[in-house]
C-alpha cells in the first residue's frame, strides 16, 4: 500500500495545477484535503480513514473558507470599462427625454444613448453624472 502515499500527492499537484489554471478557487480545497489524507497516512491509518479524513477536510474548508476567499480575492468578478463610467460627470449632446425615448451624452469622446434617472427632461449642454448603466444605456441623473 506504498502507492497510496503517492496518490495522495499526486492528488494535491493534480488539484493545485488545475486551480492554477482555473483560478476559481474550487479544486484548492481538495488539495488541502488530500495533504490531510496524505498526513493522515503517514501515520498508517488505514484507506477508509485517511478518505473520510480527505472528505471531510475538503468539504469543510469549501463550505467556510471559499466564500471568505472569493470576496477578498474577488475572484470571477470581471469589471468593465463601461463601470468605470458610473459616478463620472459628462455633457448631454442631446436633449434628454425618457417619453419621447430620445438623448445623448458625450462620455471620454463617445456618445452613449441616454435616459433620466428621475424621468425629468434634460436639456443640451447640461452636465449630468452616470448613475448606472442599463444594456448599452447611460442612466444620469442632473448634477
Amino acid at each position: 500500500m506504498e502507492y497510496i502515499g503517492y496518490a495522495w500527492l499526486g492528488t494535491v499537484i493534480a488539484c493545485v495545477i488545475i486551480e492554477a489554471m482555473t483560478v476559481s478557487l474550487t479544486s484548492i480545497w481538495f488539495a488541502i484535503g488530500a495533504i490531510a489524507a496524505w498526513l493522515i497516512y503517514l501515520t498508517g491509518l488505514g484507506l477508509e480513514v485517511q478518505i473520510v479524513i480527505f472528505l471531510l477536510v475538503s468539504i469543510l474548508c469549501l463550505i467556510f473558507t471559499r466564500p471568505i476567499a472569493m470576496e477578498k480575492l474577488k475572484v470571477g468578478r470581471v469589471k468593465t470599462n463601461a463601470e468605470s463610467l458610473i459616478g463620472q460627470s459628462c455633457k448631454v449632446e442631446s436633449t434628454i427625454d425618457n417619453i419621447n425615448n430620445t438623448g445623448t451624452v458625450n462620455v471620454r469622446g463617445q456618445i452613449w444613448t441616454a435616459r433620466s434617472a428621475d424621468d425629468r427632461v434634460i436639456e443640451k449642454d447640461e452636465i449630468v453624472e452616470i448613475k448606472e448603466i442599463i444594456g448599452v444605456k447611460l442612466i444620469v441623473q442632473k448634477k
